[in-house]
């Protein structure tokens, strides 16, 4: 028997899974990215990646661009971690874009979660590979 996966994992359940869904979402989706966004996010989330913060609505205007240029995206999730309301992630994301090229960037992820499990805040940084 093959066990069901969740289609909107919980990332203080499950992080790779949270990783995993809300990338393919926000990039493929065919909900709005504030509602993707609203999924796994608590009210107020903020995300300060590489020095730029971005807000729900900044996180979703990156999206609509991201959904016009990316033609395929895998995602490699080398370790996750938890502890209390606190999680960390290591992953490489390797974008296909649809001028050719293929991006690959290694990322570093701390985050806070809120009380019913979705993330709060996350403190990212990333570098690329290729």
């Amino acid at each position: 028997m093959v066990a069901a996966i969740d289609a909107h994992p919980v990332p203080g359940e499950d992080l790779a899974g949270y990783l995993h869904a809300f990338v393919r979402e926000l990039t493929f989706g065919d909900d709005d990215p504030a509602d993707v966004i609203d999924r796994y996010h608590a009210p107020g989330f903020e995300q300060l990646n590489d020095g730029i913060v971005l807000d729900r609505t900044k996180l979703a205007a990156h999206a609509k661009p991201a959904r016009k240029n990316v033609v395929a995206c895998e995602l490699d999730v080398h370790e996750t971690l938890r502890d209390g309301e606190r999680v960390a992630a290591r992953y490489t994301l390797h974008a296909d874009m649809r001028a050719g090229l293929r991006l690959s960037n290694e990322i570093f992820m701390i985050g806070t979660l809120a009380p019913d499990g979705r993330l709060s805040r996350i403190v990212s940084t990333s570098r690329q590979l290729k």
